[in-house]
């Protein structure tokens, strides 16, 4: 079995064990999908302060920089448990990049562009998935290397191939409607 197929066998497993878990009441996503949310606008603050105190010549916004940058480590700890080799870092690139996909698509969609925003926000949605497969042990660092590219294709209705089983169980496992 290819390392894909052993990929897609493992996002099935772990769909089907989220939905046991959902069942009994023991899994509940929507508080670490909110943190994460919350972990990417800190992440977005510490670049404005950073690009703030460049614009203005004022060295105080740099020293917000490392106390917001403390939080969102101590959050982001919440999330990224076990963390191997560049696990870390890669979670925070991954949240990081997804939140400004969505920018970007939202200024797209303001403009107009509905088409761009829309394959702005898939590519957004695939890394933030990205960022839930490896920290749910879904899938290993050594599985990131490259996205999909029909995961990706704006022509398709549904996506295929292990982005598009990644997507579906973060659908299903991070249900932030579950109270």
């Amino acid at each position: 079995m290819d390392r894909v197929s052993e990929a897609l066998k493992k996002v099935t497993e772990l769909i089907e064990k989220a939905d046991h878990m959902k069942k009994q009441e023991k899994m509940d996503l929507s508080s670490d999908q909110d943190l994460s949310i919350a972990v990417m606008n800190l992440i977005s603050i510490e670049e404005h302060f950073i690009f703030s105190g460049a614009k203005t010549g004022k060295t105080e916004y740099y020293d917000l920089v490392n106390e917001t940058r403390e939080m969102r480590k101590q959050l982001l700890k919440k999330l990224v448990k076990d963390p191997e080799g560049e696990v870390w870092c890669i979670s925070k690139h991954l949240l990081a990049a997804s939140m400004r996909l969505m920018e970007v698509g939202t200024k797209q969609q303001s403009l107009g562009r509905k088409e761009d925003a829309r394959e702005l926000f898939e590519k957004a949605y695939a890394l933030y998935s990205l960022f839930w497969g490896l920290n749910m042990n879904v899938i290993s660092a050594a599985g990131v290397t490259k996205i999909d590219d029909s995961a990706l294709d704006k022509k398709d209705d549904e996506k295929k191939g292990f982005m598009g089983k990644l997507g579906a169980l973060v659908k299903k496992a991070v249900d932030c409607c579950i109270e």
